[in-house]
């Protein structure tokens, strides 16, 4: 299911509620979910959210009249991002040929493709011997895959590549069993030949044919290049000297209903909330696209418009799996929805923040237990850090539908929203004391 029409939304969403449903909520969390439906509702309807895309910049221009109209004065700042239009991408064996995701920044195969016989690696036991014109098929072990810059990814395929391999083929396995998209580096190509996803729901044909040491062919084939895109960024600027900063990736690979949806509605509401609730302070949003591409667009907002530290209050940083639902796991990617939140987010505070935030998200799955940043970081959150911003908080994660095409309105809950919305009022509400 790649589409959902307002019923749909509201239904997954759990906002087809008894009153008495509605009551147990409390009413402020009830008027939130209200909102944030209508946001997902908006969010998932721009479709596929690649950086630069129709998705991405019809998503972007929503939220600046969104924030124009709370009272933000709003800009757009330009950047390139890397783009691939595909027009063949898939790997054959004998009679059997299965789809491939192309793996950014996208190295094409030429008409005819690349052949080879094909070889399992196994990353776990190093195994890249014997790969001299051959196709690496490189089989990852069980993970929530995010990036092609995660070592076992990297090393393997450079490993792979550098010891004769013609084309490289990662076999992402994760919790749904479908291709996982990976992010990239957005300056350069990471790899020097093809390299490409195959959905583990695909696989075993080519699981059998390594086996055999059969040949495969492989094709990467489209259009190229880098395209416009932007971050959008709202202030207002009181000239009191001290900043609130919010800020959320809006791109991704798909619809990313739930990595992506629910961190943004979550920003959103707060975005509308923040001009009347903190008047002693100046506001700044961010919303950056460029997101898959190791946070480009987020480099770039750090770089030339977001308040500098000296400046900064409090930055909060909303990244993936802010409020994306749970799922029971019964094997073989057969799931089960369930009412509550995905435990796999995390929330990073600065040291002196930990306690407040473990109070303000008490009883939210994941969120409860607030880390400090000494203990790590990861997305855009890292390189807030990294520009010396001293007081921030973050929450990331990975869902089990993180950077795969079904990532759709079954994934979101807007009640779930709701409750983390509040938590971060209070948080705010705290730190600002």
């Amino acid at each position: 299911m790649t589409g959902a029409n307002r019923r749909e939304v509201l239904a997954v969403s759990g906002l087809l509620m008894s009153s008495g449903a509605a009551a147990a909520m409390g009413a402020q969390d009830a008027t939130d979910a209200g909102s944030v439906a209508a946001d997902l509702e908006r969010y998932i309807g721009f479709g596929v959210k690649a950086s630069g895309g129709p998705g991405d910049a019809a998503c972007g221009a929503w939220l600046d009249s969104e924030l124009a109209r709370s009272g933000y004065r709003t800009e757009r700042q330009a950047f390139e991002a890397p783009f691939f239009d595909i027009e063949r991408a898939e790997i054959s064996t004998g009679s059997t040929t299965a789809p491939v995701m192309p793996q950014a920044i996208v190295v094409p195969t030429g008409r005819d493709g690349v052949t080879g016989r094909l070889v399992r690696v196994d990353p776990v036991a190093g195994e890249t011997d014997k790969l001299a014109g051959a196709i690496a098929l490189i089989d990852l072990p069980y993970n929530r895959w995010s990036t092609a810059l995660a070592k076992p990814i990297a090393d393997t395929v450079r490993v792979a590549l550098a010891g004769g391999a013609v084309a490289a083929v990662l076999i992402t396995n994760g919790p749904t069993r479908k291709a996982i998209a990976l992010n990239a580096d957005g300056n350069k190509s990471m790899f020097d030949k093809p390299v490409a996803v195959l959905a583990p729901d695909k696989a075993a044909p080519f699981l059998i044919a390594a086996a055999k040491g059969e040949q495969a062919t492989l094709h990467v084939l489209g259009q190229g290049g880098r395209r416009p895109a932007y971050n959008l960024i709202g202030k207002v600027d009181r000239s009191k000297g001290r900043w609130i900063v919010l800020s959320t990736p809006r791109s991704g690979w798909f619809t990313c209903a739930g990595e992506r949806g629910s961190g943004l509605a979550v920003w959103l509401a707060l975005a509308r909330w923040a001009p009347r609730a903190l008047k002693d302070h100046d506001i700044a949003v961010l919303c950056n696209s460029g997101h898959e591409y190791e946070y480009l667009g987020a480099e770039k907002s750090l770089d030339d418009a977001a308040p500098p530290p000296a400046a900064t209050a409090f930055w909060l940083h909303l990244g993936a799996n802010v409020a994306a639902r749970d799922w029971q796991e019964l094997g073989g990617g057969l799931m089960l929805p369930l009412p509550s939140a995905d435990t796999q987010r995390f929330l990073m505070t600065s040291p002196a923040l930990v306690e407040p935030a473990r109070r303000a998200f008490a009883g939210q799955s994941g969120l409860e237990m607030a880390y400090p940043t000494g203990q790590g970081s990861a997305g855009e959150l890292t390189n807030i850090l990294a520009a010396g911003y001293p007081k921030v908080a973050g929450i990331f994660g990975a869902h089990r539908f993180h950077h795969v095409a079904e990532d759709d309105a079954r994934c979101v809950s807007a009640p779930l929203a709701a409750r983390a919305i509040q938590g971060c009022k209070q948080l705010i509400s705290e730190v600002m004391g």
